[in-house]
């Protein structure tokens, strides 16, 4: 398992990270014996980072870590996440801290390597979203982050890189935080482009990579299986489309597309969706949720195998420039 260090933390992590979310579910749907063998499979693999959130399971997945991270050798490095609500706003340290004391509660430690804002930004908030000035303002999220830094509960502070990109890029260029999650997959690559092709017809997420970059913050690659549609053509129902400008019917069409214009040379649509990835070192790690200990053998068995060849990323090319072939 290769190594990278995540940006100006200095960790050093797995370019493999576990997601403890809904969507794979492995740290909240199955039984408590598949957990336990799931999380020392990839401890034995040489991952040594998950990443988890408050919200996933309502904390079942954070309570799936608090029993089973003691048995655990090594112990891999966790990540969480917190959610600023709309009756937050008037007292956004408190809100966090109050968070983060509970997902620590959960998880039985004593303190988390990242804690990252999972809110999406936007200057127009609502329900889900926040605005750069309750971020970046005093007593804002910053602020939280670095008072909660200083007192040694968290180590790194972070960011979801998404939302109202020139809203998210004046956050990432604050300079305030030390990592983002960015979404990055075969059917949506945009986030490590200048500018889209003409006739992109899915959301322009160009210019993320690189203002990263600029701040030294490490990247977490999310979505690798674009919330379900690259991993396989079949629905289990858990299905979740991040991106404001798609759907699910929209997003089946594009990885049908790339299924058909790779074909089953690479491995099975979910490994050549992660050996995509793993062609990209500007990202520290990749997370990835899985559903079950086959799914899991599969991805593990994806990162022998290495990044896709060239040969592969120029079919993709051609590919992104068509838009998929979608008129």
């Amino acid at each position: 398992m290769k190594k990278r260090v995540l940006g100006r933390t200095g960790l050093e992590v797995s370019e493999f990270a576990l997601g403890g979310g809904m969507v794979g579910g492995i740290l909240i749907l199955p039984d408590e014996a598949v957990r336990q063998a799931a999380l020392e499979k990839i401890v034995k693999a040489g991952v040594n980072w998950i990443d988890t959130a408050a919200m996933y399971g309502k904390g079942a997945s954070e309570e799936t870590l608090g029993r089973l991270l003691p048995r655990l050798s090594p112990r891999p490095r966790i990540s969480t996440k917190f959610t600023v609500l709309p009756e937050h706003r008037a007292d956004i340290f408190g809100a966090v801290a109050k968070s983060l004391e509970a997902s620590l509660r959960r998880m039985n430690l004593q303190r988390v390597d990242l804690l990252q804002l999972h809110n999406q930004i936007s200057d127009k908030e609502d329900e889900r979203t926040i605005s750069p000035a309750r971020v970046l303002g005093a007593g804002g999220v910053a602020d939280a982050l670095d008072k909660l830094k200083s007192q040694r509960m968290i180590g790194g502070t972070g960011l979801t890189a998404a939302g109202e990109i020139k809203a998210v890029l004046k956050v990432i260029d604050s300079g305030c935080f030390d990592t983002a999650q960015v979404y990055y997959n075969m059917i949506n690559p945009s986030a490590a482009w200048t500018r889209v092709p003409s006739g992109w017809a899915s959301d322009d997420l160009s210019g993320l990579v690189e203002a990263c970059k600029r701040n030294n913050m490490g990247m977490l690659n999310i979505r690798v299986f674009a919330g379900g549609p690259l991993a396989s053509p079949q629905r289990h129902g858990r299905e979740y489309i991040m991106l404001p400008g798609a759907d699910l019917a929209s997003e089946d069409r594009r990885a049908a597309a790339v299924r058909a214009a790779l074909g089953t040379q690479y491995g099975t649509p979910a490994q050549t969706a992660l050996r995509f990835v793993l062609a990209n070192t500007d990202f520290s790690c990749h997370v990835v949720g899985i559903a079950d200990m086959a799914q899991l053998d599969e991805a593990l068995a994806a990162v022998l195998m290495g990044p896709l060849p060239k040969e592969a990323i120029t079919k993709l090319e051609m590919l992104w420039a068509s838009n998929f072939g979608i008129s």
